[in-house]
C-alpha cells in the first residue's frame, strides 16, 4: 500500500535572503555516506576472485546476482548477428529516432575530433621540430546500466566517439537481470559499431574489462555509468586502467526568470528526479511567484506520471526551489553548485551565459529542454556530477585518444638547448642527465 506521502512532491524552499541559507543548501546537497567501508572490502573481493579464476567467477556472479545460469561465457557474449536482428525487430519510428539520434551524435564529435583531436607539429628557428601526436586507445570497455532502467542512449554516447576517435575494438557489458536482454540496446550496440558484447553487470563486469579472462578481453579504458558497486570497482581499478569518471546521483538545476510555462520547468525538474530516489533537481529564480506556479504545476503534473513515487520521493528529499536576491545571484549559486546539467530557462539566455563557468552542460532558452541534451542534441550526455564540472568534462573523443610529445632535435638547437639542459641538470645534482646534454655541444 502507498503512503499518502509518495504522491506529494514538496521540494524545499530556500531563500538566499535567509542567514542560514548555506547551511541549509549544503545540508541538501549533501548525499548521506552509505556504509564505504562495507562496499569497498565487498567490491575488492569481487575483482580478486574475477582477477583469480577469470571467467568461472564471472559466470557464478551472473547467476547469482542477475538470475542468468549460463554454462560458459559464449552463452553471455551477443553476436553482431543478434544486434542487427535487435536492429530489424524495431518499428520504424524506434530505427529512425536511433539512427538519428547516432546521427548527430557523431557528427558532433566528429566536430569535436577536428577541433581538438588532431596531431600538430611546427619546427623552430633553429630547426628543432616540436609536435604532438594524437593516438586512439586501442581497446575500450563500455559499461550500461540494465537495472532500474534501460539506456540506450547511454551506448550511443559512449561507442560513438569511441568510434570516432578510431578505437581498434569497443566491447559492451551490460547486465541483463533473469536473462531479459532489450532490443533498443542491442540495436543501439548494433547502429553504435560496438565490437563485442557481453550480458554481464557489476563489479564483476568491470573486472574482467579491467584484468581480462579467457573471454573477454582486457581493455585500456573503462567508461559509462553504474550503480554504487561498478563506481567503485572503477574507482579501485584506477591506475592498471583507465577510467571516464565517478558518476554520482543525475543533476538538474534551472535557472528561470520567470518568462517560460511553468508547466515546462516542472516536467524538466521531473525529468531528472525519475531516474532515481538520489537524483536532484534544483530551481533558482528571483520571481517567488513564479516558484509557486511551479510547484502547482508539479502538484498537477505528478500523478501522471508512472514513475511517480521516485519522483516524489527525489524531490522530498534532495530536490530544492530557492528564491533568489537576483539572476546575477542564482548564476553566482549555480557556479558554487556546478551541476551536472543547467538550464537557463529565461527570455534571453546568452545575457548569463557568460556568468557561468561550472556545469557539465549548459542548456539555454525555454526551448532546450535537457532531455533532448539526453538522447539527440548531439554533445555527450555522460557529464560530471557531485560538483565535478570544477575541474572535469563531458565524455569526449578526448576520452578515448592519448598524446605523445614529438621531439626532434637538430644540431644546431642541441648546441642551444644542451647548454640550458645541463645548467639545469647541474642544480639538480644530476650529473648524468648535464653530461648527457653537454656530449651533443
Amino acid at each position: 500500500m502507498q503512503s499518502a506521502n509518495s504522491m506529494i512532491a514538496k521540494p524545499l524552499r530556500l531563500s538566499t535572503a535567509s542567514p542560514s541559507f548555506a547551511a541549509d543548501l549544503q545540508a541538501r546537497l549533501h548525499i548521506s555516506a552509505q556504509d564505504t567501508k562495507a562496499l569497498s572490502s565487498t567490491v575488492e573481493a569481487i575483482l580478486l576472485d574475477v582477477k583469480s579464476r577469470g571467467d568461472t567467477a564471472v559466470l557464478e556472479y551472473t547467476t547469482r546476482w542477475d538470475g542468468v545460469k549460463a554454462q560458459s561465457m559464449s552463452e553471455l557474449e551477443l553476436t553482431q548477428t543478434e544486434l542487427k536482428a535487435a536492429y530489424d525487430s524495431l518499428t520504424p519510428e524506434l530505427r529512425e529516432a536511433l539512427s538519428s539520434a547516432a546521427s548527430r551524435i557523431k557528427s558532433y564529435h566528429e566536430a569535436q575530433k577536428k577541433a581538438s583531436g588532431e596531431s600538430w607539429q611546427y619546427t623552430d628557428a633553429d630547426g628543432t621540430l616540436l609536435g604532438q601526436k594524437v593516438t586512439p586507445l586501442d581497446r575500450v570497455g563500455i559499461y550500461v546500466p540494465g537495472g532500474k532502467a534501460t539506456y540506450p542512449s547511454s551506448v550511443l554516447m559512449n561507442a560513438i566517439p569511441a568510434h570516432v576517435a578510431g578505437v581498434g575494438e569497443i566491447i559492451m557489458v551490460v547486465p541483463t537481470p533473469q536473462g531479459i536482454k532489450n532490443s533498443m540496446v542491442l540495436a543501439a550496440a548494433y547502429v553504435g559499431g560496438v565490437t563485442r558484447a557481453f550480458t554481464i553487470g557489476g563489479s564483476q563486469a568491470i573486472a574482467s574489462l579491467a584484468y581480462g579472462t579467457t573471454t573477454i578481453p582486457k581493455v585500456d579504458k573503462i567508461t559509462g555509468p553504474g550503480n554504487a558497486y561498478v563506481a567503485e570497482a572503477k574507482r579501485q581499478v584506477f591506475g592498471l586502467v583507465g577510467i571516464d569518471m565517478i558518476a554520482g546521483p543525475s543533476e538538474i538545476l534551472v535557472l528561470a526568470d520567470g518568462t517560460t510555462p511553468p508547466d515546462w520547468v516542472a516536467m524538466d525538474l521531473f525529468s531528472q528526479a525519475e531516474h532515481d530516489e538520489l537524483a536532484q533537481s534544483i530551481l533558482l529564480s528571483p520571481d517567488a511567484a513564479y516558484l509557486d506556479a511551479v510547484q502547482a504545476s508539479m502538484d498537477k503534473l505528478l500523478q501522471g506520471m508512472p514513475r511517480k513515487d521516485i519522483i516524489a520521493k527525489s524531490l522530498n528529499d534532495r530536490g530544492a526551489l530557492i528564491h533568489t536576491r537576483s539572476m546575477e545571484e542564482a548564476c553566482d549559486i549555480s557556479n558554487q553548485i556546478a551541476p551536472e546539467h543547467l538550464e537557463v530557462s529565461s527570455r534571453n539566455p546568452h545575457q548569463w551565459e557568460p556568468l557561468l563557468k561550472h556545469a557539465g552542460a549548459i542548456f539555454l532558452g525555454a526551448y532546450t529542454s535537457e532531455s533532448l541534451g539526453d538522447y539527440c542534441a548531439g554533445p555527450n550526455h555522460v557529464l560530471p556530477t557531485s560538483g565535478t564540472a570544477r575541474f572535469s568534462s563531458p565524455l569526449g573523443v578526448y576520452d578515448f585518444q592519448k598524446r605523445s610529445s614529438l621531439i626532434e632535435v637538430s644540431e644546431q638547437g642541441a648546441k642551444s638547448l644542451g647548454k640550458i639542459a645541463a645548467t639545469l641538470a647541474y642544480s639538480e645534482g644530476l650529473q648524468s642527465h648535464a653530461r648527457a646534454a653537454q656530449m651533443r655541444l
